[in-house]
């Protein structure tokens, strides 16, 4: 019979031998290789928290409010090949984080957000900031987990990490009730993470790329019009090839830009809303379309009735096959992970040695430089005032084009989009799907922690910079140094556009009219504060953020005119050939 003693030394043993729930979190993250973690503690995850100070395998950046933690590590994801990792609280630190998850999920953003519940025996009870944070996120994640049992916790994070990066990616949460951090089992880290429920298809069908290589070359009127998913899949030296062997046209949306070099001759601009002329016109009037990694959405093709009142025959390749034909009847799917497909398909290209019709190809050219040469997006250039477009062209200019563009929503979003001229992909952070005001400086938090010593630049305006305006604090403590690119409008802008196109000028609540001293308030954060009136001083300002400043974060407040609008645009309801081009077509 097993002395006491004995029996107490094996529990003892025992004991020792198992870890907690926190640091089983803290365990699997540094098996991920992750680097940071955006956060902000509250009662329910003190214990990860506790952890966290223990090690040193990563690094926290504690935010100034759980939406920016999250926006932060999407932006980190966006900017590199890594997964954003958020960390928050039960209750109000989950609902002021699901914000940010929407709007990564909109885009489909990888990343893990790692949330705070209270505990196992007082879910269901109204407890203290206690939320039911499956339900509340259930419609905006890809997938979430709530764990129960400590010895499920490394499964469900190996997994969250595997289903965030795999397939169509997307935000995955798991959620972690208090006593589970302090339950104690033994840990290892799984390595399967096979599931028989959830298999992407990565390759395409051989078949199907087969007819999508016949149309594509006997194609007379060809387009290519890219998406995110290009960028996602790391796929812009693909299409860049594709473009160049084939030499057709090609378009990105908003969240595809720079996986199409702005400077090729073939790329045609962004379409869609804001879209150019040429670009919208091609999309419009070709005869075979190939869609890569985008999804047909109302800001890119409009009226879905007028879209499909010109006949073309449609190729839509994408990893989730519940974005083909969901708004657009296509005629070859290719479900499949895009960069798979997209080397599959060169290769047939190549192997067949067939060429595409060199005179339609020429005579489809003509057409488009014709378009072209409307030149849909002129501006006054001569004009006195600080107009919008300059303050991007100069900033493109000083940059060399090689800068991290992170913009808010509105109108800068769309000037930053038109003529910042985007030469490589992952280098344009913007929130598309959802439209989020508020993202642009948490944004280049996350992309500055990902790429440091970059050029970083938040595009953003007077409304939206305010939203997250206190993560100017946490710049100042993590010494973080991205230009902030005020266009100051002194409006909602694209708020008071809208009313003036279809509101008959009556701008209601757009004005903002109780603006700070951005100046004064940068500085009070312990930053640089500049105020540019002037279109002479705006060079200047740019050259000095970048150059004398370039080890410190500058708020550039640049006071623009206030009735510039941005064209082209499509009206809501209208088709791609329906757009306005300026005031005059009003």
């Amino acid at each position: 019979m097993q002395s006491v003693s004995a029996e107490t030394a094996n529990r003892a043993a025992s004991a020792a031998a198992t870890i907690t729930g926190a640091e089983i979190v803290v365990r699997c993250l540094k098996e991920e290789g992750v680097e940071h973690v955006f956060g902000y503690p509250g009662g329910a995850v003190l214990y990860i928290y506790d952890e966290i100070f223990k090690q040193d395998s990563f690094q926290h950046i504690l935010v100034r409010h759980e939406q920016a933690a999250v926006h932060a590590a999407d932006a980190y994801s966006r900017s590199s090949k890594k997964i954003g990792v958020a960390l928050v609280t039960s209750g109000p630190g989950v609902t002021n984080a699901v914000t940010g998850i929407a709007t990564a999920y909109m885009d489909s953003i990888p990343m893990v957000i790692i949330t705070g519940q209270v505990p196992t025996h007082a879910i269901g009870q109204d407890a203290f900031q206690e939320c039911d944070t499956v339900g509340i996120t259930r419609p905006c994640v890809k997938h979430n987990i709530l764990v129960k049992d400590v010895r499920d916790l490394a499964s469900a994070i190996r997994k969250a990490f595997f289903i965030a990066k795999t397939g169509r990616p997307g935000p995955v949460l798991v959620d972690i009730p208090k006593d589970v951090t302090i339950a104690r089992t033994n840990f290892e880290y799984p390595r399967d993470t096979s599931m028989r429920s959830y298999n992407p298809v990565v390759k395409g069908h051989q078949g199907q790329i087969k007819k999508a290589v016949q149309l594509l070359l006997s194609a007379e009127r060809p387009m290519i019009y890219t998406g995110g998913g290009v960028i996602l899949s790391d796929s812009a030296d693909l299409v860049n090839r594709l473009v160049k062997l084939l030499g057709y046209p090609c378009t990105n949306t908003l969240m595809g830009l720079g996986g199409v070099r702005a400077s090729d001759s073939r790329y045609v601009g962004m379409l869609g809303m804001h879209g150019t002329y040429e670009a919208n016109m091609a999309m419009q009037n070709c005869d075979v379309l190939l869609a890569v990694g985008a999804r047909f959405d109302d800001r890119v093709i409009g009226n879905p009735k007028h879209f499909a009142s010109s006949p073309r025959k449609i190729v839509h390749i994408d990893v989730d096959p519940s974005s083909i034909s969901k708004r657009v009847k296509v005629d070859v799917p290719i479900v499949g992970d895009v960069r798979e497909v997209l080397t599959e398909l060169l290769s047939q290209i190549e192997a067949s040695g067939s060429q595409p019709d060199v005179a339609a190809l020429k005579a489809w050219w003509t057409q488009i430089n014709e378009w072209r040469k409307r030149d849909c997006l002129k501006y006054d250039r001569a004009a006195d005032i600080i107009k919008p477009q300059y303050v991007v062209e100069k900033l493109w200019e000083i940059t060399g084009g090689d800068a991290f563009i992170t913009s808010d929503v509105g109108q800068h979003q769309m000037w930053a989009a038109q003529y910042y001229r985007f030469e490589e992909p992952r280098r344009w952070i913007n929130s598309g799907g959802l439209g989020t005001m508020g993202v642009g400086l948490p944004y280049a938090m996350g992309v500055q922690m990902a790429n440091p010593g970059a050029q970083v630049a938040c595009i953003t305006g007077e409304a939206s910079i305010q939203m997250c305006i206190q993560e100017l604090s946490t710049c100042k403590q993590y010494r973080l140094t991205p230009k902030i690119v005020n266009l100051n409008n002194r409006y909602l802008g694209m708020v008071r556009q809208w009313q003036q196109i279809d509101y008959g000028s009556r701008y209601s609540e757009s004005y903002m009219d109780a603006l700070p001293d951005f100046v004064k308030l940068a500085e009070s954060y312990g930053h640089i504060g500049l105020q540019i009136d002037k279109k002479a001083d705006v060079e200047l300002a740019l050259k000095e953020a970048f150059g004398k400043h370039k080890d410190r974060l500058v708020f550039l407040d640049f006071i623009t005119d206030q009735t510039e609008n941005v064209w082209p645009m499509v009206k809501a309801g209208k088709g791609l050939s329906e757009m306005l081009l300026g005031s005059e077509d009003l």
